[in-house]
């Protein structure tokens, strides 16, 4: 066993970011479906770690527990950065998005049934390869595993939810890219080439002038560790809401309101200085999430399972490309959202996020994209989810709970 500790296992995940970087720029298949650093540097991890363990009898253990304040501390600069001026333009967009994606909730749940029918296996086997695990990620699957095991008696339902979910995250990295690019291809819409400005998502809000200096990377910094001990003290109060929403919730609310009301008071950020510290916060837990996948889980839970996500990722591409593109004006920024589309619809947000950098980092800006998706990732698509599933479970044929 090598047991890394925190610096080692974050030592490693930057080598594994600097490895995929440099693979997705000198190998063109993934330069040109434009697939994130992190996935590719991370999956190699995985994969040599599980030879090692196989073939050498060496496990590989990385001390993560840092992971879920890098998500946090991601969201609280996405609302760092977000600007309420360009949400009041992008007003008609969100709505667009959100008529796309109800019917889509009811749909992959659909499918999930249809394949639990099909492979002859518990109806609620379906939901969990559908909207639980995919849209909701490893929290919502992780609950419903143990209701679905106190009340169901499913047997061996956690380590399926947890297997679906996370390569449901590696799904939804890979398959976004392509779609967007095939998109813009066949449609001939591009974005402005720019890429300074590409490296930062809300390239049209960023401070011009002077480069971010020591001084105004500890002001983003601080300003994101309120975000997150304010998120934090907010989800607290409200954790026995009748709805639960998520913690990077409060976090990223936190930030909209330090972002649009803190110039009142005279409180400026730049954004560039935060925009790195979200990119780099984003980087690492996806590189980490991607590090740690169990490739030996993935191999005793193959069959039913990769047949179902595979049916999955398949609808969510169509569905990607032919309704939600045409539903948010078939544009540019529309080609980007696509791409954020599948990531969270087939893994969590920060991998939407993560689709819509890469692509922006090769093609251009687009603002609207990353005021849209992460305030529909953030807490929208999870009060749909839980309406939405709540429904179909109490269906008799289903669940009955």
């Amino acid at each position: 066993m090598i047991s890394l500790s925190p610096v080692q296992s974050l030592l490693a995940c930057c080598l594994v970011l600097v490895i995929g970087r440099v693979m997705t720029t000198r190998i063109g298949v993934l330069a040109r479906y434009s697939i994130p650093d992190p996935i590719v540097g991370g999956l190699l991890f995985a994969v040599l770690a599980y030879l090692l363990s196989t073939w050498g009898g060496v496990a590989v253990s990385l001390e993560t527990s840092i992971k879920p304040t890098l998500l946090l501390l991601f969201f609280g600069c996405i609302g760092l950065t977000a600007n309420l001026k360009l949400l009041a333009r992008g007003g008609p967009r969100l709505i667009a998005f959100l008529l796309a994606l109800v019917p889509f909730l009811v749909l992959q749940n659909a499918v999930g049934l249809g394949m639990a029918w099909l492979l002859d296996m518990h109806p609620l086997m379906g939901l969990l390869g559908g909207t639980i695990t995919l849209v909701g990620g490893h929290g919502t699957g992780a609950a419903y595993a143990t209701r679905f095991a106190d009340f169901n008696n499913i047997q061996d339902v956690m380590p399926l939810a947890m297997t679906a979910a996370t390569l449901g995250l590696v799904l939804g990295g890979v398959v976004g890219g392509p779609v967007a690019e095939w998109i813009m291809r066949r449609h001939k819409v591009s974005g402005s080439l720019d890429h300074t400005a590409a490296e930062g998502h809300q390239a049209v809000d960023l401070n011009e002038g002077k480069p971010p200096n020591p001084g105004t990377f500890i002001l983003s910094m601080t300003a994101a560790f309120v975000c997150l001990v304010v998120g934090g003290m907010l989800a607290a109060l409200v954790e026995d809401a009748p709805v639960s929403l998520p913690n990077f919730l409060w976090c990223l609310a936190t930030g909209v309101l330090i972002r649009n009301a803190g110039p009142l008071v005279g409180i400026r950020l730049d954004d560039r200085a935060t925009d790195i510290i979200g990119t780099i916060s984003l980087s690492l837990f996806l590189g980490m999430t991607m590090m740690t996948l169990d490739l030996s889980s993935v191999a005793r839970l193959a069959g039913p399972l990769a047949l179902m996500l595979a049916v999955q990722t398949l609808f969510c591409a169509l569905y990607a490309s032919w309704v939600v593109f045409r539903l948010l004006k078939r544009d540019y920024e529309a080609a980007i959202m696509s791409a954020a589309f599948c990531g969270f619809a087939l893994g969590a947000t920060a991998t939407a996020i993560a689709n819509m950098q890469a692509l922006t980092r090769r093609h251009g800006p687009a603002p609207e994209a990353f005021i849209v998706v992460p305030v529909t990732g953030a807490f929208l698509v999870d009060i749909l989810n839980v309406i939405v599933l709540s429904s179909l479970i109490s269906l008799p044929f289903v669940g009955g709970m």
